[in-house]
Formats: C-alpha cells, structure tokens, sequence
C-alpha cells in the first residue's frame, strides 16, 4: 500500500476518505511492528547461535558443570525477555498464546492449598428472572512461594445459570497474571529473584532447594521466569535512573562483573557502573538510590553514555576514564564538576606503609585523620552548618596538607612507590578540594562503594554472569533490590507488589508510584 505522504486524501469521495486513512494509519502501524519483529528475530538468532556453541562448542568441555549451568540460565534468561517483548509488542487481537514450557514443574497434593473464591459482581438473571444458581466453576493452580514456606493458591471462578432461561450464565474475570498461564504468582517469581540477586543464590541451586521439598521445576523454567521479569522491571529501573539524573550531585563507581565469553571455555570482563543518590548526611529531601548499568568495558564513554541529562558535582575514585565528563566537548550535557575522594587517596598511603612502615606515608595518614575526625563531628548537620565547619576547622589542614604534599614530593623518586602513591594525590589535589566548598559533597564516595559490595558478593557466589543480556539484567534487578534495601524497605515485599501491579495493569503515567521509596507495605 502506498504511503500517505503520496496519498491525497481530498481527492477521495468524503463517504470512503474516513476508511481510507485508517487503513493507511494500520499500514503505518504494521510496518512499525515488523521492523521491531525483525530485531527481535535477529537477536533471537544470535542468542540461539551461542547457545549452541555453548554446548556443542569445540571448547565448551573445558567448562565445569558449575560453568555451564551459568552459561545456560543467563542465556534462557535472555531469550524468554526477547520473547516476552515480541509479544508485548505484538497487537493483543492477533497475540499468539504463549506455548506452554518444557519442564514446568509439578505441585504435589501434600502442599497446603489456599482457596480464593471469586464471585461476579452480581448474580441477577439479565432477563430478570431472578437470583443465578452455580452450575460449576473453573479451578487453577499456581505455585506461590513464601519465605520459608511453599503452597499452592487455588483460584475458584465459580459459574451460575438461570434455571428459567437459557442465556443467563455469569462468572467473574479471571485475575491478571504476569506469566499469563504460567505456574507462579507474583511471589514466587519475586522470591526467585530476590534468591538469585540478594541471596546470591543461581537457578541451579534454586532448582535444588526446591527438589528437596519434592518441587520438581527446573533451572530453565526459573530463568524464563527470571527473563519475563527482567523486561517487565525495565521501565521501572529506567524511571528509577531518571530521578537520580535530575539531582546536583551523585555518586559514581564501577565493579567488574566477570561474563563467560562464548567459545573460549573462559569470562572475560564486563562492569558494573553503580549510578547513586546518597543525601541522607546532611538531611536531604532526596530519598538514596542507586541504578547498576552493565556495560562490556570500562571505556570512560559508558559513563558519559550513563550521564546523560546529568549536570552538578559527581563524587568518584581517580579513574581517568571520568576526566571526559569534565571537558567542554562533553556530550549529553555540561562539564561535570568532580568531588573526589579522599577514602583512596589514604588508601594509596595506607598500602605502602602495610608494605614498609614508611614514616611519610604514616605522617600522610595522620593529617587525613583529623579531616576526618572533623566529619564525624558534622555528620548530620545541615549543609551550611558543614559547610562553615569545613571553611573554618578542614581548609586550614588541608592548606598544609597541600604543603606538606609538595615537599615530599620534592624528596621522594617519582619512580618509587610512594612516590607514585604522592602524585596521584597531586594530580586529583583540585577534585581533593571540592568538599570544602560545598557543605552537601562528602568527603569520600565510600557510600556507593558500600552500595556495590553486594554485587561483589554475588559475583563471588555466583562465579560470573553467563552473558552479557545476564549482566544487563544483573544490574536491572540488583538496582530495584538495593535501592529498596537503602530506603528500609524489604525487598522480597517490594518486588511482589511491584509485580502484583505490573500484572494487573498499572498505568504507565503513574510510574512513580511503582519506586522503591514510594512502597507502603500495609496498602
């Protein structure tokens, strides 16, 4: 069909023109549709190829079972969230009905069943004539995990008829479902998630746990469960990064997160940018968060890609890959204004007086002391209370500090050690400094550092993600889990709510209300 830029609609009888340009609208719409297909099917295709190679790969002997468990999940994980947008995507009229999956586990009769019996809203004959009588019901089963306790919640849709009329048969909607047919509520995929990225427990050894209590589901069928979510989280994480790029002043930090390369029997290096909100010191009205984005590398691009939007002080480490935010060329936004850190700049002293008991290095170490002892007496004050402490109590220290700094640096070798340790406290002396003039910046970015030790924790557990798609949504569910962690909130109850309005619809444009920090437990 032609395209309406070359279509004039005034030359068609007024009858036919309304017709016409509906038509044209669903051909806009459907060649929309097919060009995201065609994506989807492309990715697909790729995910397939290295799962092949996964298990038929001239090399894949060399993974241990362990290895290739983690391969496989990721993987699976990967393929159900493409699948699941392909049919999101697709119009609801003409959406094929998921196929049901191999292996979906069994719910044995022991288990405790809750019943929930769900009545239509009236039971009067629309003929009138009179009150229904139940002539059956539909009954279905799901699997619901509580912490600690497994069961199986049975949903009654009971029907009625008319006894005097042969039209009037009534029974309630079925409820929504974020796996439509599928075995789990809410909870138990909620439980699944929060099992593989807080607990740092693998599918695999879920699917064990499980077994023991006589739940045969296997590791395939968790990460399906495990990929739905993920796409179906990712507006909420998205919306989550957006809130904390409209703020002055974030935290940044990155962590490896080692990924199976394909092939090649052996991980390679991914990473792990943590993007974080901390105000809670000096009594901000920001509730804290944090979003983790995977990328392949460490490419100080990334970070700029991350950033977008993003204008105000940024507290990190001394990695030279930030110094591109800082230039006038930066894309997506003006230079940022940087807040290092003091925490490694310490560190850096710290290490070689561990190493030889140097004297400069302890003397170093004493001078940041007393900054320090300076932050725990204004911890909690409000920013021009720090700030006026700083000016008056800090910058006189750190004047001399400076001082003291470049007559070291004079004595010492540039080669040696400390010497390397002194000039990467003099290249980032400016950034050092940031802290004194800003009563909200912190002296240190040890509160993202603390925010990114899980995702060591799990990467120590779980060895390593088995793909890229895994880190990615690695760090989608690790985002909503640790930024409810930080806002008091427990994440296990989180994520069953959030999925809970997920499936039953919730409106796009009320987003917000689906944020860590908004949940109410008790609503």
């Amino acid at each position: 069909m032609p395209s309406t830029a070359i279509i004039d609609l005034s030359a068609i009888p007024e009858a036919q023109r309304e017709a016409v340009a509906a038509l044209l609208r669903e051909h806009e719409e459907l060649k929309g549709e097919r060009v995201s297909l065609k994506e989807i099917i492309k990715r697909l295709e790729h995910l397939v190829a290295e799962l092949n190679q996964a298990v038929h790969g001239k090399r894949s002997e060399k993974l241990s079972e362990d290895d290739r468990q983690l391969a496989f999940e990721d993987l699976e994980i990967a393929v159900a969230e493409a699948e699941e947008k392909q049919e999101t995507q697709a119009p609801s009229e003409s959406r094929p009905r998921r196929a049901a999956r191999r292996n979906r586990g069994n719910l044995p009769k022991d288990l405790p069943r809750i019943e929930r019996v769900i009545e239509p809203e009236s039971l009067q004959c629309p003929c009138g004539c009179g009150e229904m009588h139940k002539i059956g019901e539909d009954r279905t089963e799901r699997l619901d995990i509580v912490p600690a306790q497994l069961r199986v919640l049975v949903t009654v849709r009971p029907k009625y008829a008319c006894r005097a009329c042969t039209d009037g048969v009534t029974q309630a909607s079925a409820p929504a479902h974020l796996i439509d047919g599928g075995l789990p509520t809410e909870g138990a995929i909620a439980h699944v998630l929060v099992s593989k990225y807080a607990d740092h427990l693998p599918l695999y050894r879920q699917s064990r746990i499980l077994a023991r209590s006589g739940i045969e589901i296997h590791r395939s069928t968790l990460a399906d469960w495990v990929g739905t979510a993920a796409f179906h989280l990712g507006p909420v994480v998205d919306r989550l990064a957006e809130h904390l790029k409209t703020s002055t002043k974030l935290f940044m930090d990155e962590t490896t997160a080692p990924v199976l390369y394909p092939g090649r029997g052996r991980t390679k290096t991914g990473y792990l940018w943590a993007l974080a909100r901390d105000d809670r010191s000096w009594g901000g009205d920001d509730p804290p968060g944090v979003v983790f984005f995977y990328a392949p590398d460490r490419a100080g691009e990334n970070a700029e890609k991350i950033l977008h939007g993003f204008d105000g002080i940024l507290q990190l480490d001394g990695y030279q890959g930030y110094n591109r935010l800082t230039r006038p060329t930066r894309k997506g936004g003006d230079p940022v204004r940087v807040a290092h850190c003091w925490a490694h700049a310490r560190r850096k002293l710290k290490e070689v007086f561990d190493r030889d008991g140097s004297e400069i290095a302890a003397e170093g170490l004493r001078r940041i002391a007393e900054f320090y002892k300076i932050e725990a007496d204004i911890r909690g004050a409000a920013p021009g209370q720090r700030l006026s402490a700083r000016q008056a109590r800090t910058a006189p220290l750190v004047v001399e500090f400076g001082e003291w700094l470049q007559q070291q640096r004079l004595r010492i070798s540039a080669k040696s050690r400390l010497g390397e340790k002194l000039a990467y406290i003099h290249r980032h002396w400016d950034g050092l400094q940031t802290f004194l003039h800003d009563g909200r910046v912190e002296i240190d970015s040890n509160s993202v550092e603390n925010l990114i030790r899980p995702i060591a924790l799990n990467r120590k557990n779980a060895l390593f993600a088995g793909h890229d798609e895994g880190g990615r949504a690695w760090g989608r569910i690790a985002s909503l889990i640790e930024t409810a962690k930080i806002n008091g909130v427990e994440p296990f109850a989180y994520l069953k709510a959030l999925l809970e309005a997920i499936a039953a619809g919730h409106p796009q444009g009320r987003i917000d209300e689906l944020l860590p920090w908004n949940f109410n437990p008790s609503s």
